[in-house]
């Protein structure tokens, strides 16, 4: 039976990257540091930092990991599975800023290097919307949809999280390895619909 759409909305793949607090940034890159400014993200008042940090693991490391601003109360990186097996760890799914139980690395910067004991999360996919979007597509804050992608290798992703916040722009976040699974590009298409 075909399920009712509630509404298209863009994708923007999330590459792995790292939000730091200001405590660790000023260990990595010196004290008073800020970040400077790159480019701006789809969400207001993100960005993403000329600055880059290495992240090691138990297995190997990966450099060049973009730090994305502003800074944040508690560090946190974003990693695709792939990613994790290079590293030798094994993150959660989780929603941004629930890490409890997650693994840590150690970042490493050009003043000096941050232990962690937890911080690294498989991102849970998730759609941005404000409030106008969210009553548009009849969906609340926190609830769960499915999404419908198109094409020769058209998937269905289940366990979508809604976030509703009204200075979110509406935006599918996925990561490279989910967005590789399904051919999928920045700014394409896809369908939401009730789980």
């Amino acid at each position: 039976m075909a399920k009712e759409i509630l509404g298209k909305v863009p994708v923007g793949i999330s590459n792995r990257h790292i939000h730091l607090s200001q405590q660790d940034l000023e260990t990595l890159f010196g004290e008073g540091y800020e970040l400077t400014v790159r480019g701006d993200l789809s969400q207001t008042g993100q960005f993403a930092a000329e600055e880059t940090v290495t992240i090691e693991g138990p297995k190997s490391s990966i450099a060049k990991v973009r730090i994305l601003g502003p800074t944040r109360k508690e560090t946190q990186i974003e990693v695709s599975r792939t990613d994790s097996f290079a590293l030798g760890l094994k993150p959660p799914v989780r929603d941004s800023g629930l890490l409890d139980d997650s693994p840590g690395v150690t970042v490493i910067g050009p003043k000096g290097k941050v232990e962690l004991d937890q911080g690294v999360i498989l991102a849970q996919r998730h759609i941005h919307m404000n409030e106008e979007d969210a009553k548009r597509f009849g969906v609340k804050d926190k609830e769960m949809v499915s999404v419908r992608v198109g094409g020769e290798r058209g998937v269905v992703f289940e366990n979508v999280l809604v976030r509703v916040r009204n200075d979110f722009v509406l935006e599918m976040h996925i990561d490279t390895d989910e967005a590789n699974a399904a051919v999928l590009n920045n700014g394409e298409l896809v369908e939401v619909f009730r789980s």
